[in-house]
C-alpha cells in the first residue's frame, strides 16, 4: 500500500488557504459517567465517611455522576462533568483528562456515543460536544473533594417512558416518546422531560431529541443523559457485555443479574438470564458468605470471550 505524500504544489496550495474563512466552534467533551452502587458506596466514596447498616444489604441503584457549576453560565445548576479539547489534544484524551480529574479513575470504558452542535446550546457561542459515555465501579472512584463554588456527587437515576403518538402508514411512520428523568442525590432532586421524534420514511429512521421541561440541570444536558441510558440500554439487550465494566473484578450471578435488572428497570427470569451470560463468565474458587443465606459462588469475566 502506497503512502500519501503531499507535492510541492499542494504544499504551495496549503500555504494560501485561509482557516479563517469559515467560523470554528470550540471542542468539548461532556461524559456520562455511570455506576451502579449502594447509597452507602456512593456516600463513602464522595463524602470520605460510612454509614454503616448491619441489618440488611443495602439496595444497589443505577447511578450518574454530576458536578455543581460554579460560574456563569449556569451558576449553581448541574451538570455532566467534561471541558475543552486543549490544542492539538485528540478528543479521547481529552475525555481521558477529565474523567480523571474527576474520579482518579483510569483506563474506564469509555465509548463516544453522540456529537452535540445544535445552535443556542451553549449560551457562551458555537460549542459542539463530543459526547461519550463511561461506566465504572463508583466504589472504585474518589471524587474530587468539593469547595463552596463545587460539588461531585453520584445522582440516583430513573427514567420512565411513555408513548405520546403512533401514525403508522404504509411506507413511513411518526413515532413522539417523552422521557420522565428524575436525579437526586440526598435532598436534591432534578427532574426534566425530553421528547423523542421518531420518522421512518421507506423503513430508514431518523431520531431528534428535544428538551420540554428541565429543572436545574445545565445546558443540554438533560438531552445528553436520556441519550446515553437508551444507549447504555440497547447494548445491554444486544449482548450484555458492557455491564461487566460496572463490576468489580469477581462477583456473584446474583449481583450481576441485579445490575442487569437495574439498568433494563425489569425484571429477568434467572434462568433465562444464566444461560444469556454462561459463556462471559469463569467460575472461581472464591465464596461469598452472608447471614442467613447460602454461600454463593463468585464468577469473572471471560476475558476469552470478550478479546476475539
Amino acid at each position: 500500500m502506497k503512502i500519501y505524500s503531499m507535492t510541492e504544489e499542494e504544499r504551495e496550495y496549503l500555504k494560501q488557504y485561509d482557516m479563517t474563512r469559515y467560523d470554528r466552534p470550540s471542542i468539548a467533551t461532556d461524559m456520562a459517567v455511570f455506576s451502579v452502587m449502594d447509597d452507602e458506596a456512593a456516600v463513602e466514596r464522595g463524602k470520605n465517611r460510612s454509614v454503616q447498616n448491619y441489618r440488611k444489604s443495602p439496595e444497589s441503584k443505577m447511578k450518574i455522576l454530576l458536578i455543581q457549576r460554579g460560574d456563569y453560565p449556569y451558576k449553581g445548576y448541574w451538570a455532566l462533568p467534561g471541558g475543552f479539547c486543549r490544542k492539538e489534544e485528540d478528543i479521547y484524551e481529552t475525555a481521558k483528562r477529565e474523567l480523571y480529574e474527576e474520579t482518579h479513575v483510569r483506563n474506564a470504558y469509555l465509548q463516544p456515543i453522540g456529537i452535540f452542535g445544535e445552535p443556542g446550546r451553549d449560551p457562551r457561542g458555537w460549542i459542539i460536544s463530543h459526547t461519550f459515555m463511561a461506566l465504572l465501579d463508583g466504589k472504585m472512584s474518589k471524587l474530587r473533594a468539593g469547595t463552596d463554588a463545587w460539588e461531585a456527587h453520584w445522582f440516583d437515576v430513573q427514567m420512565d417512558k411513555r408513548e405520546i403518538e403512533k401514525n403508522l402508514k404504509e411506507d413511513s411512520a411518526a413515532i413522539i416518546n417523552e422521557y420522565d428523568l428524575r436525579l437526586q442525590y440526598e435532598n436534591i432532586q432534578l427532574s426534566a422531560v425530553v421528547r423523542e421524534k421518531k420518522e421512518f420514511v421507506q423503513y430508514h429512521e431518523t431520531v431528534k431529541y428535544e428538551i420540554a421541561d428541565c429543572q436545574e440541570i445545565a445546558f443540554d444536558h438533560a438531552k445528553l443523559i436520556v441519550y446515553a441510558l437508551l444507549s447504555l440500554q440497547r447494548q445491554v439487550e444486544q449482548d450484555g457485555k458492557i455491564v461487566f465494566d460496572l463490576m468489580p473484578e469477581t462477583f456473584t450471578l446474583t449481583e450481576l443479574q441485579k445490575t442487569f435488572e437495574i439498568i433494563l428497570n425489569r425484571p429477568l427470569l434467572a434462568a433465562n438470564f444464566r444461560r444469556k451470560i454462561a459463556d462471559y463468565v469463569i467460575e472461581t474458587d472464591q465464596m461469598v458468605e452472608g447471614a442467613g443465606h447460602r454461600p454463593a459462588k463468585k464468577f469473572k469475566r471471560n476475558v476469552e470471550a470478550f478479546y476475539r
